[in-house]
């Protein structure tokens, strides 16, 4: 049984990686709010990654890191405030998680580590300026990691476009706005948590030994495709 800590698993993509997980893995979430998916293989550490001391743990074989944001203004309407906020939650707090547990994980055999980036890191799209910039970084710094651990830990991340999830509340707040988005994409549809899920749940096992430094994209074809 692996342990999977999941920074950030209680909602929404998170969440769905954690239930997928549970039934064959330890599972240790570690966020603000408490799931509300007990399980026995499940265990919760209350903690604000930005503010608090993450927990000393025994074993961790994978390290997920689910926490993000969605800013989506105008840069003359951006403050400085925007940007460093963007930076605290989607990159700093990644790699305070990676360098806390990073004793952890090269003591482990298979380790791995998977981040989250964006569709708009390499699709230009307006008002999407600080969170494009962030999740550039988080894919820069996934390479970078990975070219450095590389054999003892892989190190990947998911670019996905919107999600249902809360933190895209807004952006699908009514059908007329669901059906945009829908449109928008060429597949005619956007993501669901379950489906990120499934992909983490692939990428953190051993089916993909071989992939390490990659930024895999779950974008409904639309950094692809001609709409």
């Amino acid at each position: 049984m692996k342990t999977i800590v999941i920074i950030g698993g209680s909602k929404g993509i998170g969440k769905a990686i954690s239930t997928a997980m549970l039934d064959k893995n330890s599972v240790i979430n570690i966020s603000r709010s408490q799931p509300e998916f007990p399980h026995r293989n499940l265990t919760h550490y209350n903690c604000d990654i930005l503010t608090d001391e993450l927990p000393d743990l025994e074993k961790v074989d994978t390290l997920i890191y689910c926490p993000g944001s969605i800013n989506l203004k105008p840069f003359e309407r951006l403050k400085i405030e925007d940007f460093k906020n963007d930076y605290e939650i989607n990159f700093i707090g990644a790699v305070k998680a990676i360098q806390k547990y990073l004793p952890n994980l090269k003591a482990t055999n298979n380790a791995n580590i998977l981040l989250f980036s964006t569709v708009a890191s390499k699709l230009g799209m307006p008002f999407h300026t600080s969170i494009a910039s962030v999740k550039s970084a988080i894919e820069g710094l996934v390479k970078s990691l990975a070219a450095e651990y590389a054999p003892k830990i892989r190190i990947n991340a998911i670019a996905p476009t919107v999600t249902d999830t809360t933190l895209a509340a807004k952006l699908l707040r009514n059908d007329r706005q669901k059906e945009q988005m829908i449109e928008r994409h060429p597949l005619k549809k956007y993501l669901n948590p379950e489906e990120v899920a499934e992909m983490a749940a692939f990428l953190i096992s051993d089916k993909s030994a071989s992939m390490s430094g990659q930024i895999f994209e779950m974008d409904c074809g639309i950094t692809t495709f001609k709409n």
